[in-house]
C-alpha cells in the first residue's frame, strides 16, 4: 500500500457489505464513492453501512453511510498501572477474503502498529456482508518492552458519538439491583459502569451490549464470546457526545515476549435505537448456536398466576378461581410460591397438601379438568439455612475467593454452584418430579439469583477455572430445559430474573421471557422492543402480571408489542383488594384477551427498525401479520399527527381494533393520521389493494 503521507498513513474501511482498503484496493460489494468532505489526507472508500478508518498512530474513526460520526478516538488501549498504552505508530497491514461455515463471506483486516515503548497491538477486524453495520474485533499485545509490564486490563471499541441537536439515549443489557429502565435518556454529567459482574451478591451478568444513539445514528458495542464473560460496557455523557467501550479486568505480569489477547468483541453503526444492533448480536450468535428454541404454541397461551393470593394460599382458594380464569379466557393456571417447606428441599407444605403428591397430582388434575394448563413457580440453585439440602450437602456451595457463601437476598438463602455436578443432578431430579410425577405442563423459574453466578472457589468442585461456574450457569439451564421437555415434549420453561437484564447465553434453553417484575409499563414496552430483538420472530415474551402495570391494568402495552397476556387477579376476595376482579375489570379483561386471542400479535413479525424508542414521538411499536400491520402508540396524552411507518403499496384500510372505529385510509405516500388519545392508540392497518 502506498501512504497518503506522513500524517495519515493508513485507512481501512469495513462494511458490512463489502471492505475496501485506501486508496483504491476494494474487496465484496461494489463499494459506494469517496466519502466526501474527508480533505486531502482522507481519501476513504466506504459501503453504505460502517466504515472504520485508522490513522498513523492506530486511532479509529467511525462513519455511518459515509457521515463521520465520531473523530478520530484511540479506540484500543492497554491499561497498566498509571495509565493507558494508546498510542501506537502504524508498522502494516494485511487484508485477505474469509467465509465462516455459518457467517458466510467476509473480509478480515490485521493492523499492527507499535507504542513508543516498545508495546505491539494487532487489531484483527472483520465485516461479514450479511451482518451489515458490524464489525468484529480481537486485539493482541506483546510486550516488547524488555521489561515486565503490569497490566490490569484492557479497552476495545471506545468512542465518542459526536453531538448533534436532540441529545442522546442509551440501552444496557447488563443488571442493576435497583432494577432501572433498560433504555434511558443520556442527561448531562449521565455515567453507568455497566459491568458484565457481580452488581450485588446475587444481582449480575446480561445481554453483554451497550448502544448510545442520537437521532438518525447510533453506536454499540459489547462482546460476542460463547460464554459469559466478566466485562464492562461503560456509557457516559460527555461535553461533545456520548462515549462507550468494551472494557476487561486482566490483571497479569506480562513478561517480555509474551502476549496478551482480548475478548473478541464488535462495534456497530446504525441509524436509530437499540434494536437492529441487537438483531445483528443475535443474528451473529446465532450463527455459533446461541439460537432461540423452537416455541412451543402453549407458551403464546395467556396466563392466570395464583400470586395474587400471595404465599398464604389455600389450595381452596386457588381452586375456586379456576372457573373463573377459564371464562375469562385465560389458559393457564400458574401455582406460585409457598407451596414448599423451603427453598432447597422443594418439600410439599404439609398444611397445603398433607398427603404430599398424591395431593399435588390431584390439584393438577382439578387444573386441567378447568380447562387449563398447570405451571409451577420455582427457584432452584438457592438453598435456606434450614433446609436439609443445606445441612446434608453443604458441598453443592458457591464459594467466593474468601471461602464466603453468596447470598440470595429475597429468601435469605445461599446460592448453589450451577457448575458441579452432584448440584445439577439434584435440580435435573426435582424437574422430572415436577412434570414427569405430579403432572405440571410448565414452570415459572424465578429469581434475580439465576441470571449470573460469581466465580467459583468451593475446593470440593475441582474447578479447573473459578470461572468455570460463570459459564457453566447456561449448561445449567441447558440441563433443567432439557429434562423438562423430555418428561413432556410441549413443556413451557418460563424463566423470571426478578428485574434484572437477561443473561442472553442463558436464553436459548428458555421457552418464555416475561418482563420481570416490571417497574412500569414503559419498561413492560421496552423490555419487549429488547427481548423482540434478541429472540426473534414468534418468540414468547410475556408482559409479566399486568397488575404491576400502570393503573394496574394496563394490558395495552404488553398487547402493543406482540406479548402474550398475564394476570394475577383474586376472585371474589383476595389479599390485595386493588387486585380484585371487579365486575368492571372482569369486563376490561375479557376485551383485552379476546383481541389478543383474535390477532395472536405474539406470532407476528415485531417491527422494531421502524421508530426509535428514544426519539420518535409517541411512542410506536408494530406488528406485522402478513400484510397487515398493527400499530400502537403510548402517551400520557396526545392530540396531533402520527406517521404509519412500513406500508408497502396500495391502499390500506384503517380501523381501531380497541373501539371498533374506522379511522380511514392511507397508503404509503399519504401516510399520516390525526390522532387524540389518552395513553395508548391502536391501529391496524389493512391492505386492501
Amino acid at each position: 500500500m502506498t501512504d497518503v503521507n506522513r500524517r495519515s498513513v493508513l485507512k481501512v474501511a469495513l462494511g458490512g457489505a463489502g471492505l475496501a482498503a485506501f486508496p483504491s484496493v476494494a474487496l465484496g460489494a461494489t463499494p459506494a464513492a469517496a466519502a466526501p468532505h474527508r480533505g486531502p489526507d482522507l481519501v476513504g472508500v466506504g459501503d453504505t453501512s460502517i466504515t472504520l478508518e485508522f490513522d498513523d498512530r492506530l486511532r479509529s474513526r467511525v462513519a455511518l453511510r459515509g457521515v463521520d460520526v465520531t473523530r478520530f478516538d484511540a479506540g484500543e488501549a492497554l491499561l497498566v498501572d498509571g495509565g493507558a498504552i494508546d498510542a501506537f505508530t502504524y508498522g502494516g497491514h494485511e487484508t485477505r477474503r474469509t467465509r465462516h461455515s455459518r457467517h458466510g463471506a467476509g473480509v478480515r483486516v490485521t493492523v499492527w502498529g507499535e507504542s513508543a515503548t516498545g508495546v505491539r497491538k494487532t487489531v484483527e477486524l472483520t465485516s461479514f456482508q450479511r451482518l451489515t453495520g458490524m464489525i468484529v474485533m480481537k486485539v493482541t499485545y506483546t510486550n516488547g518492552t524488555g521489561a515486565p509490564l503490569a497490566v490490569t486490563g484492557w479497552r476495545s471499541g471506545a468512542h465518542e458519538l459526536l453531538e448533534v441537536p436532540g441529545g442522546f439515549h442509551t440501552f444496557s443489557g447488563t443488571t442493576y439491583e435497583d432494577r432501572r429502565d433498560w433504555v434511558r435518556p443520556m442527561t448531562d454529567g449521565f455515567v453507568q459502569e455497566n459491568s458484565l459482574g457481580m452488581d450485588a451478591s446475587d444481582y449480575g451478568g446480561g445481554t453483554p451490549v451497550a448502544t448510545v444513539w442520537r437521532p438518525g445514528a447510533g453506536l454499540s458495542v459489547g462482546h460476542v464470546e460463547p460464554v459469559p464473560r466478566m466485562l464492562r460496557l461503560p456509557v457516559r455523557r460527555t461535553a461533545g457526545g456520548a462515549s462507550l467501550a468494551v472494557e476487561g479486568d486482566t490483571p497479569v505480569t506480562l513478561r517480555p515476549g509474551r502476549r496478551l489477547t482480548t475478548d473478541t468483541t464488535f462495534l456497530t453503526a446504525l441509524p436509530g435505537d437499540h434494536f437492529a444492533p441487537l438483531q445483528r448480536y443475535r443474528d451473529y450468535m446465532s450463527d455459533i448456536g446461541r439460537r432461540a428454541p423452537r416455541t412451543p404454541e402453549p407458551a403464546l397461551e395467556p396466563m392466570w398466576c395464583a400470586w395474587g393470593y400471595e404465599r398464604d394460599f389455600t389450595v381452596e382458594q386457588v381452586v375456586a378461581t379456576l372457573p373463573k380464569v377459564r371464562e375469562v379466557g385465560l389458559k393457564w393456571a400458574v401455582l406460585d410460591d409457598g407451596w414448599q417447606t423451603n427453598e432447597g428441599d422443594w418439600e410439599l407444605d404439609p398444611r397445603k397438601f398433607p398427603r404430599g403428591a398424591p395431593d399435588m397430582r390431584a390439584f393438577t388434575r382439578q387444573i386441567r379438568d378447568a380447562g387449563l394448563r398447570p405451571r409451577l413457580w420455582w427457584a432452584p440453585l438457592a438453598a435456606d439455612p434450614e433446609s436439609s439440602l443445606y445441612r446434608d450437602h453443604s458441598d453443592m456451595l458457591l464459594l467466593d475467593r474468601e471461602g464466603n457463601k453468596q447470598r440470595v437476598s429475597w429468601w435469605d438463602a445461599w446460592t448453589l454452584c450451577p457448575a458441579y455436578r452432584p448440584t445439577v443432578d439434584y435440580f435435573v431430579g426435582q424437574v422430572k418430579r415436577f412434570i414427569g410425577d405430579w403432572g405440571y405442563e410448565g414452570l415459572k423459574i424465578d429469581g434475580q439469583h439465576l441470571n449470573a453466578v460469581t466465580p467459583c472457589y468451593n475446593p470440593a468442585h475441582g474447578h479447573a477455572r473459578p470461572e468455570e461456574s460463570t459459564e457453566g450457569l447456561a449448561r445449567f439451564w441447558k440441563a433443567v430445559y432439557e429434562a423438562a421437555h423430555e418428561a413432556n415434549r410441549d413443556a413451557v420453561v418460563e424463566l423470571c430474573p426478578c428485574g434484572t437484564a437477561f443473561a442472553f447465553h442463558n436464553l436459548p434453553y428458555v421457552d418464555q421471557y416475561p418482563s420481570s417484575d416490571p417497574l412500569s409499563s414503559y419498561q413492560v414496552r421496552t423490555k419487549g422492543k429488547t427481548m423482540k430483538a434478541l429472540m426473534g420472530r414468534g418468540s414468547s415474551y410475556s408482559g409479566d402480571h399486568v397488575e404491576l402495570s400502570d393503573g394496574g391494568d394496563d394490558f395495552a402495552s404488553s398487547y402493543g408489542v406482540g406479548a402474550v397476556l398475564s394476570t394475577k387477579f383474586t376472585y371474589p376476595a383476595g389479599p390485595d383488594e386493588g387486585i380484585v376482579l371487579t365486575p368492571e375489570r372482569e369486563t376490561l379483561w375479557r376485551r383485552w384477551v379476546n383481541l389478543y386471542e383474535a390477532n395472536m400479535l405474539s406470532t407476528g413479525e415485531y417491527r422494531g427498525e421502524l421508530y426509535d424508542i428514544g426519539f420518535d414521538k409517541p411512542e410506536a411499536h408494530v406488528v406485522a401479520k402478513g400484510a397487515t400491520l398493527h400499530y400502537a402508540f403510548y402517551a400520557g396524552r396526545w392530540d396531533g399527527t402520527v406517521e404509519l411507518r412500513g406500508l408497502g403499496r396500495g391502499r390500506y384500510r384503517l380501523t381501531d381494533p380497541f373501539n371498533g372505529t374506522s379511522l380511514g385510509t392511507v397508503d404509503a405516500r399519504h401516510n399520516t393520521v390525526e390522532l387524540a388519545f389518552e395513553r395508548f392508540q391502536l391501529i391496524v392497518a389493512e391492505h386492501i389493494g
